[in-house]
């Protein structure tokens, strides 16, 4: 690690003084970074930002409320842990399941198949990841709430708002739609593990596509990562889900960024829209997970950050992870 360290120093010097921004796309990465120290050992022009691949951080607010909305209209659903305990507008899925609401928590999508009541919505967030067990539902017959998103396009919505010399692209994802998909972006990228020595190596071979100006993408994940990623997940994905707009926290609506059911009848936005047309939601104006979502800003520049939002007690949805949301992890190790 030591010869990469010592590579990354001798680099920075070449940008004369010239600030460097990498965003790490994913939470795993970010709590990596976080949890070694890594920004703090870097020169001061290389500047490491946190990005938008935390599933739970970049749900909308819209959708949490709509599967708050269902659980309290007697309809049985089932979320993964952190999603119980982001805070909608009136309150989490937590909440509604201590108010007597029928909300399971659930730590594998599996589960869904064991479950005895066969109406239960299962809500499916997070990337290309996890997608694939919930299509695997969907080909079932399990009725699905989908929030879930692929990861190019807030990418490169990101390189249009948010001044980023290079990504540390997210190399979970990555497994799934592979490397070359990438290349559209047309900025330098780097593939990386999740070990420290991972980062930093990508790190330094990020830094030298920048300073040869390449828009090139190197996979430095090859031991898991393949040119063409996971064909057989991709095609059940394929098989079960379509491409829709999506409404990602901070984002907006980004065009094709989102996957829900095939399936009218077992997507529960469709089955259900007569409760879910009324539902109305609102952000805390004070809560700035847009903007850290987005790079614009860090935990510590948000004035709840470990004050009136914590772990224990969070305001936005980037407090709730303490392994992929910027807020957890910072919580976590630096505050």
């Amino acid at each position: 690690m030591n010869i990469y360290l010592k590579k990354i120093e001798e680099i920075a010097k070449e940008f004369d003084n010239r600030t460097i921004t990498i965003m790490e796309v994913c939470g795993g990465h970010t709590n990596t970074i976080m949890k070694y120290g890594i920004r703090d050992i870097l020169p001061k022009n290389i500047h490491l930002i946190s990005g938008p691949g935390c599933p739970v951080c970049v749900t909308s607010q819209k959708d949490i409320d709509n599967m708050i909305a269902l659980a309290n209209s007697g309809i049985p659903v089932a979320s993964y842990g952190d999603m119980m305990h982001v805070p909608g507008t009136k309150l989490s899925l937590a909440k509604a399941k201590s108010l007597g609401a029928d909300v399971k928590m659930i730590y594998t999508a599996t589960e869904m198949l064991k479950d005895e009541n066969k109406h239960r919505v299962f809500f499916g967030i997070g990337f290309e990841t996890t997608t694939p067990m919930t299509a695997y539902l969907l080909e079932k017959g399990i009725c699905v709430y989908s929030a879930h998103k692929i990861m190019p396009p807030p990418m490169r919505e990101i390189t249009t708002k948010t001044k980023v010399d290079g990504f540390i692209d997210p190399g979970h994802v990555a497994c799934i739609i592979g490397s070359k998909v990438f290349d559209e972006l047309k900025v330098p990228q780097v593939i990386s593990g999740f070990k420290k020595e991972q980062i930093i190596r990508g790190i330094y071979k990020l830094l030298v596509l920048i300073k040869e100006g390449k828009n090139e993408v190197i996979n430095d994940y090859t031991e898991v990562v393949k040119e063409d990623g996971n064909p057989k997940a991709r095609k059940i994905i394929r098989d079960n889900m379509k491409l829709i707009d999506s409404e990602w926290r901070g984002l907006g609506i980004l065009k094709n960024s989102g996957l829900e059911p095939k399936n009218d009848k077992i997507n529960a936005k469709i089955k259900y829209a007569n409760i879910l047309k009324n539902v109305k939601s609102f952000s805390n104006p004070a809560c700035r997970c847009g903007e850290i979502i987005k790079g614009l800003c860090e935990p510590k520049d948000c004035k709840l950050f470990g004050k009136v939002c914590t772990p224990q007690n969070p305001i936005g949805a980037c407090m709730v992870s303490e392994t992929e949301g910027a807020c957890g992890i910072a919580f976590k190790y630096v505050k």
